[in-house]
């Protein structure tokens, strides 16, 4: 008999937030409204979709939330200093434990090395909750 420790609704909740945090903090820097909204009909960083591995254990809990948080800063550090080729390893292999879960996440490296400074996108927070 083999123990399993599921998940706590904490990692969860993170997991969620990080997947969230990809398409309101990361993808309006480097795509446009349109191509967001494709990538969120394709399912992709999806945990709803019919082909995600994810059985709500501890330890994947702690592989995704690791891969993901990888992928964020290998990709602003990207983004910001062009640095390709030394963190592309990092990226492709992050990319591959999400593809072990199902999660999918079909870019590479190179798409991220252009970020915009200034996105005008309706996936970006409102940075207050006036209306003017």
């Amino acid at each position: 008999m083999k123990m399993m420790y599921a998940a706590t609704p904490e990692q969860e909740h993170y997991m969620q937030y990080l997947l969230n945090y990809f398409y309101t903090d990361v993808f309006p820097y480097y795509f446009d409204d349109e191509q967001i909204r494709q990538f969120e009909e394709w399912g992709i960083l999806s945990l709803d979709h019919k082909h995600v591995a994810y059985n709500g254990t501890m330890k994947e809990a702690f592989q995704i939330i690791s891969a993901l948080q990888s992928l964020i800063t290998v990709i602003e550090h990207i983004g910001e200093h062009g640095d390709l080729e030394q963190y592309e390893w990092l990226f492709v292999r992050n990319q591959k434990i999400l593809a072990r879960h199902g999660i999918t996440f079909p870019f590479r490296a190179k798409q991220f090395l252009h970020k915009r400074a200034m996105p005008c996108s309706m996936y970006v927070p409102a940075v207050n909750q006036w209306v003017m």
